[in-house]
């Protein structure tokens, strides 16, 4: 669907505090938000709702703060489950309480999939008004027009980005970010030049998917051992050596890469892009026992994949 909780991941890590909460207490109010985001990460949103809509109803007016908190994440599960009329509503509630970036952006995302363009544009006016200088936000707000076949109109908020004067290694990252998700690789490697150099982390890994994007897996492998060189081993680092290993016909070295990247901690899917690459890998070296092996394994951690069901179906069939 393309909406992402606008920094979700910051927000998982609050820690928010639910003093102030009715009689039943903040450890129940707690212990509901918390059942709601354990449904949420396991992709139940109905109940993560219901979990959501009980930790609300345990707190009362003098925690506007945890309510928002609570509101945004029940907002997100209802986008997930496309009731863009309850995201509205949710979102409103978020808005009564006090201007929050995360609100309108998602009451913009909602409005746009339902077709009502003057106030998505309203909401993502307001939402870019609190973040002037917000690149994920306005990348977020092209990709929601994107969706929708209007990228003409989210061309504006990517300029808005673009327009962000150039202080700091993180502004560059940023803009070769956007450029990268355009398809600018020249313009993205341009921009990313500086702060890879300087051995910006997240520079590093855009820098190496760039070279790769340009069909030069040898510069690309040599940033990922920078990376490595710097940072140490990290799970994203051997997955681009495994693309490298791939686009030079190494199989057996793609394969070990991968399987060095799975024994490190990483996020899960970054896990599911080695495992799917060490299929690919088998397959090329034309090894479709162990292919069909691996394939099992990832249909059965990753059921809602697609490519993978794809790949396991055509492996149960050779």
């Amino acid at each position: 669907m393309g909406i992402r909780f606008y920094k979700l991941a910051a927000v998982l890590s609050m820690c928010v505090l639910l003093a102030g909460c009715r009689d039943k207490g903040p450890s129940e109010a707690e212990l509901a938000r918390n059942e709601g985001i354990s449904y949420m990460e396991q992709a139940d949103y109905q109940n993560a709702i219901i979990a959501f809509e009980n930790a609300y109803s345990l707190c009362d007016e003098k925690m506007p703060e945890t309510k928002t908190d609570i509101s945004l994440y029940e907002a997100a599960c209802q986008f997930k489950t496309e009731d863009f009329e309850n995201v509205k509503s949710t979102c409103s509630r978020i808005l009564e309480l006090g201007e929050n970036v995360d609100a309108y952006y998602m009451r913009g995302a909602a409005f746009l999939k339902l077709g009502e363009m003057e106030m998505a544009k309203a909401d993502f006016d307001a939402a870019s008004l609190l973040a002037p200088e917000d690149y994920e936000l306005f990348l977020n707000i092209y990709k929601q027009y994107e969706e929708q076949s209007q990228s003409a109109i989210g061309d504006e908020y990517l300029q808005k980005a673009l327009n962000i004067p150039n202080e700091d290694m993180e502004d560059y990252y940023q803009k070769g970010n956007i450029y990268f998700y355009l398809g600018d690789y020249s313009k993205a490697r341009e921009m990313l030049a500086k702060p890879a150099e300087a051995k910006h982390k997240d520079a590093m890994l855009l820098m190496g998917g760039v070279y790769l994007a340009l069909e030069d897996s040898i510069h690309a492998r040599n940033v990922y051992q920078q990376y490595i060189a710097e940072y140490g081993e990290e799970a994203e680092a051997y997955n681009g050596i495994v693309l490298c290993e791939l686009a030079d016909g190494n199989y057996d070295a793609a394969i070990s890469a991968a399987e060095s990247g799975l024994a490190l901690e990483g996020s899960e899917s970054t896990k599911r892009d080695l495992l799917y690459n060490e299929i690919v890998a088998c397959e090329r070296k034309y090894d479709f026992e162990t292919a069909k092996t691996i394939a099992a394994r990832f249909v059965e951690l990753y059921p809602d994949d697609a490519e993978g069901k794809k790949e396991y179906d055509f492996l149960s069939t050779r």
